[in-house]
């Protein structure tokens, strides 16, 4: 029987994966963009791939009561609603002392509250019916220190916790929870900037987000089909922390093996380019080292 989905952020990066890659599967998706045309055109697009079928929906994920909205009407729709994917999020980072609080705010807004509202509306609705799957989108920039990402960073590892807490909560319901962390990811996040309302932060203006972001994952970007691959066969495993590529699981695996040993490294490697300083505010000192990179969802 074809699966139900909601994936947010489903126009571009990671979500489009996600989404292309279920419809091909034969699911039935609800992706959402923040442009409805946008959205209409990437799932006109996946649907015409089928087997599966894929629609739009238009959605900001601050708006709570829209998210609710969504939620309730997709279930009624078909009868249930079994996967969600809570995908969209923003780049936010710089120096902190460049950051107004308008960045803090917008990182908490749609990385975090954004992940608050599709849990909140989407859970009842599994633990009625009995099953479901909740999918949150981290980053491995929420496993490991992200000296020059505080605001993202922060987020990220919000929402392993929370993912981390409802698992537990959510098993003896019948749902289940999972959350991908994955590192370096390629998508046009990389070539936006930060969103054009916010302040400007002189510093991240002055970098190449696309090169900082290749030289933190080892000199190459993750295809985000590869990452859908790897996140669809994690949800079909139940695994707790999905961690993409190979190189983000190892740095994970250090990271808890080693902390000191992590932080060691990954200043020596901050140190030696002139990039990698520049998007930390300046020289990495020896207890904050360049940790991960956004995964650009």
């Amino acid at each position: 029987m074809p699966r139900v989905a909601i994936v947010t952020g489903g126009t571009s990066g990671i979500g489009r994966a996600l989404s292309a890659a279920l419809v091909r599967r034969g699911d039935r998706v609800v992706l959402t963009g923040t442009e409805d045309a946008a959205a209409v055109q990437v799932a006109e697009q996946l649907t015409a791939s089928g087997p599966g079928a894929a629609s739009a929906a238009a959605l900001d994920v601050r708006d709570a009561a829209a998210v609710d909205a969504l939620v309730a009407d997709t279930a009624a729709r078909y009868g249930r609603l079994d996967l969600l994917f809570n995908n969209a999020g923003v780049g936010i980072g710089g120096p902190v002392e460049e950051l107004s609080l308008a960045h803090w705010d917008r990182a908490v807004d749609v990385n975090l509250r954004g992940v608050v509202h599709g849990v909140r509306a989407a859970y009842p609705v599994m633990v009625r019916q009995g099953h479901g799957h909740i999918v949150n989108t981290a980053s491995a920039a929420g496993l490991l220190p992200n000296p020059g990402f505080a605001p993202y960073a922060m987020t990220k590892w919000g929402v392993v916790g929370l993912s981390l807490a409802l698992r537990g909560e959510a098993a003896h319901r019948g749902v289940r929870v999972s959350v991908v962390c994955p590192g370096g990811v390629d998508t046009p996040m990389l070539d936006k900037g930060m969103p054009p309302d916010l302040p400007r932060v002189p510093t991240v203006e002055a970098l190449d987000a696309r090169t900082v972001i290749t030289k933190l994952s080892g000199g190459r970007l993750y295809d985000p089909g590869a990452l859908a691959a790897d996140v669809l066969r994690g949800v079909d495993r139940d695994r707790a922390i999905i961690v993409a590529p190979r190189q983000a699981r190892v740095a994970w695996r250090l990271m808890r093996l080693s902390p000191s040993l992590f932080m060691r490294l990954a200043r020596l490697v901050a140190a030696r380019d002139a990039d990698l300083r520049s998007a930390t505010g300046g020289a990495v000192p020896p207890s904050e080292p360049l940790g991960s990179t956004p995964s650009t969802d």
